[in-house]
């Protein structure tokens, strides 16, 4: 039995997304300790604000919980940037996986009933 939120193509695309954080943060150490540490906290923001917000019945409520984790979502692309410019990630391997991020951003979006949508590359 899948609780609803598991239903949802964006709440596994998520999930995906943190599993290749993890993978990634792993290498991550010294001078980049930060910036891993909110990479890891800002990617397990995605789906646990999708799966929060699917849970409520009140519109506002969900939208507010989509619009977090879409917040999130941007907030990895930005991190996925900072790691780029420190040599700490590959920018070809990080631009697919802004790919993702994008998809999500946009398919949060339309969750959250907002018009904004925008292109993250």
């Amino acid at each position: 039995m899948a609780l609803g939120h598991e239903k949802l193509d964006v709440y596994r695309l998520a999930l995906e997304y943190v599993a290749w954080v993890y993978e990634k943060a792993k290498k991550l150490n010294g001078v980049h300790r930060s910036a891993k540490d909110q990479w890891l906290r800002a990617s397990q923001s995605i789906p646990l604000n999708i799966a929060e917000g699917n849970g409520k019945t009140a519109k506002a409520d969900r939208r507010r919980y989509f619009e977090i984790a879409r917040g999130s979502t941007l907030e990895c692309a930005a991190i996925q940037d900072v790691l780029v410019a420190g040599k700490a990630l590959d920018e070809n391997l990080s631009n697919e996986h802004k790919s993702e991020l994008d998809r999500i951003s946009i398919m949060l979006s339309r969750l959250g009933g907002r018009g904004y949508i925008e292109k993250l590359l």
